[in-house]
């Protein structure tokens, strides 16, 4: 058992009803018993297109897992159209039929004859129990095959994948190389620029590999390592991760899931550091990132959201011969309120957004047209230019990640002295 294919069925997933978490729990639990999941299929309640989609899946899988398709509806058509397929026959198991019964006397339902169907399993399966619900799943091997039939809902289809599933597949593994991969998180770099940087340790890669990807202007790289001592796979991860770093490691930030304004709050509480916000085109983003947070309150002051002209010059004190020469997107009224919002909230940092978020151009400017202020006591006030792409919301979003990027360099420095 090698390779494996998950097919989940059912038509609310296709219509966009719910989403196929069932997938990423599985294939997540496969990767650490060392089983490759090379494709994630999604059919509806149709006996036909779910035969074609079993008929693919058995050409390039030696393991198919299916979620859904075992109610007692007539569009629960799962184990009926596979037990067809296969050429075995449907019997009742006496263990899950007693169970469902048991389900409607506790609630004092009456149980209704298709809730029999339910505990039809393959002759010849091992069943799988169901100790959050009715239908039980099924553990079958056909032709050197394994086929695994689980429930739909995720409070069924988790418990029983992991309680009753994993230990079957586990007595057929001989051993377990398992799958372990660590994300890398880049900022300042753009995709091609980083592929341009590792094309040789891409194109060699075996055992670990690589795999860049970019999203909301930043890059990541997965790598993803297999052996079957966690001390080798541990080694593979760190000679890959030091020869990438090598090259690109002024752009790291991160690991895993955590986000740049995440790290640029750990460097603030390291340093006994505080920050506030002066914002105009980002709205309150930059606050609404950091207030969600835990432990923000240990180093973010607060901050206005000035976007009307009259709160730069009233409330934040911004020079009104600044707004009147140099217009409120500019260089200099983004120092201004970077140094101002700074004073006022009596922290060591400020920070400030102002610019254009589009749809259309402000004081002569474009949209995408940002200035961040960024002002650390005792050293001198910077603002800092930047020309972002895409519609108004990606704008506002990138431009809050600048401005986290530009703290937590200006920390990462500090730290380094």
């Amino acid at each position: 058992m090698k390779n494996a294919e998950i097919i989940a069925v059912g038509s609310e997933i296709l219509l966009g009803q719910i989403t196929n978490t069932n997938a990423k729990f599985i294939s997540e639990h496969l990767a650490k018993l060392g089983i490759n999941v090379y494709f994630h299929t999604v059919v509806g309640d149709n006996p036909k297109r779910l035969l074609n989609a079993v008929k693919v899946a058995e050409s390039r899988a030696d393991m198919i897992i299916f979620t859904g398709g075992l109610g007692p509806t007539k569009d629960d058509l799962t184990k009926e159209t596979l037990a067809n397929h296969l050429g075995v026959k449907l019997k009742y198991d006496d263990q899950a039929l007693r169970s469902i019964e048991n389900f409607f006397q506790k609630r004092n339902r009456v149980m209704t004859e298709n809730n029999k169907k339910q505990a039809l399993i393959f002759s010849g399966a091992h069943c799988l129990p169901n100790d959050n619900g009715m239908a039980p799943g099924m553990f079958f091997i056909k032709n050197n095959r394994t086929y695994i039939l689980l429930p739909g809902p995720p409070s069924e289809m988790e418990p029983m994948f992991t309680t009753y599933a994993i230990p079957e597949i586990l007595k057929r593994i001989e051993k377990v190389e398992q799958i372990e991969s660590r994300v890398l998180r880049f900022y300042g770099i753009g995709e091609s620029q980083l592929e341009v940087e590792l094309e040789d340790l891409i194109d060699a890669q075996t055992n670990p590999t690589l795999a860049p990807l970019a999203v909301d202007g930043e890059v990541t790289v997965r790598m993803t390592a297999k052996h079957v001592s966690d001390d080798e796979r541990k080694l593979l991860l760190d000679q890959m991760e030091e020869q990438i770093l090598a090259r690109v490691g002024q752009y790291l930030y991160g690991y895993g899931e955590t986000t740049l304004l995440n790290e640029m709050g750990k460097l603030l509480k390291e340093n006994n550091a505080t920050i506030a916000v002066a914002e105009s085109l980002t709205g309150g983003l930059f606050q609404e990132e950091v207030t969600s947070i835990a432990g923000c309150s240990k180093w973010f002051k607060g901050g206005i959201v000035s976007y009307a002209k009259e709160v730069k010059i009233n409330s934040l004190g911004v020079k009104k011969e600044t707004v009147d020469k140099y217009g409120v997107v500019s260089e200099q009224c983004a120092r201004e309120m970077a140094e101002n919002i700074r004073k006022l909230m009596d922290s060591n940092i400020g920070i400030s957004f102002t610019g254009v978020a589009g749809p259309g151009p402000l004081e002569g400017k474009e949209p995408g047209t940002v200035y961040i202020g960024l002002s650390f006591k005792e050293k001198p006030t910077k603002s800092y230019y930047m020309n972002f792409f895409g519609n108004r919301e990606a704008v506002r979003v990138r431009s809050v990640k600048h401005g986290a990027w530009l703290v937590y360099n200006e920390l990462r420095e500090i730290g380094k002295m």
